[in-house]
């Protein structure tokens, strides 16, 4: 049941692409370093850092085998830090300052840049990727992302919430009744019944729909952002009885458009793809890291702000 967790929910101009194709090849070759907080894949010619953060259940050796750009981004200049932060849509501001002082330690000990700084995350580790990013803008911290990238990740815990009690009352795809029993439980227990305590659902949450809130993405205002999805809707209608506004693809969209009416002037990106989604072992799954178009990414990482 694990590994397909959070399931439910959760044009580069030619001269970038030659940017990326064309780099001088060194006799260096990245170092990869373990410890059981993290995997690093550290460049040779380090000039920027990627951090990734994992989905529910996931790790950092499945992020970098499911998500195959650690041999690209060293090679262009991001050494690729992957974390084994697992198990977590939301964080309360206790795990926010462990998780600051994590990094901090990590980029202090491994000789990391602190500029040229992007985070990302796929499923739930999108949601971590968010809340940290603004954490750290919001506190002017010594890490400062210019730029957050999500893959498919359940942003509006409400949402998802509502989603859940919709599949088990569907009670038709299994693996949508177990993922939903265990949501809605592990929700009643740490927020309650939405329709008493939406304002716990907003505070925890990096974005609710229903009321448009935004608060606890409100530093990111001059980050890029990236927001990717794959909507297959005959896909999940096939598999586990959900419509389009029952995914993350249909938040992702929601949530792209309100930052670009409040955010006036921010570089705002709803990537949509059509089946890229499948798993290192050829499994044909949506909610997969691999609808992210790796060469792209780095591109609009070289970039900057």
């Amino acid at each position: 049941m694990q590994k397909y967790f959070i399931c439910i929910f959760c044009v580069l101009i030619f001269s970038c692409k030659n940017k990326i194709e064309n780099q001088v090849s060194t006799d260096k070759v990245a170092e990869l370093i373990k410890s059981d907080d993290f995997q690093l894949v550290k460049s040779p010619n380090e000039t920027g850092l990627l951090v990734l953060f994992p989905c529910f259940p996931c790790d950092a050796e499945n992020t970098l085998n499911e998500f195959k750009i650690a041999d690209l981004a060293t090679t262009n200049g991001f050494s690729v830090l992957a974390l084994n932060i697992n198990r977590k849509l939301f964080l309360s501001e206790n795990e926010k300052e462990e998780i600051t002082l994590m990094l901090q330690n990590i980029i202090k000990k491994q000789s990391l840049v602190t500029k040229n700084v992007y985070f990302g995350g796929f499923s739930s580790g999108g949601n971590m990727a968010l809340l940290i990013s603004n954490h750290l803008i919001k506190n002017n911290k010594n890490i400062q992302p210019d730029g957050v990238f999500v893959v498919d990740s359940p942003l509006d815990l409400l949402a998802l919430y509502k989603t859940a009690e919709k599949n088990l009352k569907l009670n038709t795809a299994e693996v949508s009744v177990q993922e939903s029993q265990f949501l809605k439980q592990m929700f009643d227990a740490e927020f309650g019944n939405p329709k008493d305590s939406l304002a716990v659902y907003e505070m925890r949450a990096p974005f609710t729909f229903q009321t448009e809130n935004i608060s606890n993405l409100s530093a990111l205002k001059n980050t890029k952002l990236r927001f990717y999805t794959e909507p297959d809707l005959q896909w999940w209608k096939e598999q586990r009885q959900n419509n389009y506004e029952d995914l993350n693809a249909y938040y992702l969209k929601q949530l792209s458009n309100i930052l670009k009416s409040e955010f006036k002037g921010i570089d705002v990106e709803l990537i949509e793809t059509e089946n890229k989604g499948y798993r290192a072992n050829g499994e044909r799954h949506p909610h997969s890291w691999s609808i992210v178009n790796t060469k792209e990414l780095v591109s609009w990482m070289q970039k900057g702000n």
